[in-house]
């Protein structure tokens, strides 16, 4: 994989090289295209998980993205208006993650959002405590995590 990701970025720079537009987006098109050519030769598409990881991961970073602008706004309409929404509660999330990069990867990303932190994983490594802004629903929360952030960075890391 490492191999095939290499080989990517240097048709990208061969890219900008052979266009003489040295820009970020010309880099990106570069990529997008390099790697959409390597997919149409390779012999084992359904096999290469190169080729199954780069569209999931672009797919995350917009979902992520997502989450991250619509929690925002949530905290800040909370602080602007004069009354409290938030119900804020300490919810465990059983993690079907198990390495320590699945698990570290997952408590950051829900750290980074805004009205939830990551405070810690219990010693069996089976749940990790969220303390979280905006609990109406325990359950609908915890699949909100297992079905959004976990399972979609599962898929990448698997």
């Amino acid at each position: 994989m490492k191999t095939r990701f290499l080989s990517n970025l240097l048709l990208s720079f061969i890219w900008l090289a052979v266009t003489g537009t040295f820009s970020f987006i010309n880099f990106v098109f570069g990529f997008i295209l390099s790697f959409f050519l390597m997919w149409l030769i390779s012999k084992e598409r359904e096999e290469n998980k190169y080729f199954y990881r780069g569209p999931k991961l672009i797919a995350f970073v917009f979902f992520f993205l997502y989450e991250l602008i619509k929690a925002n706004l949530q905290v800040a309409y909370d602080v602007v208006t004069p009354s409290f929404y938030m119900k804020p509660g300490i919810i465990q999330i059983p993690l079907t993650a198990k390495t320590d990069l699945e698990i570290t990867l997952l408590a950051n990303l829900i750290t980074l959002t805004p009205g939830t932190l990551s405070l810690d994983v219990s010693d069996d490594r089976e749940v990790l405590y969220v303390h979280a802004m905006y609990v109406h629903d325990r359950e609908e929360f915890i699949a909100d995590i297992k079905n959004g952030f976990e399972r979609k960075l599962l898929e990448i890391l698997r």
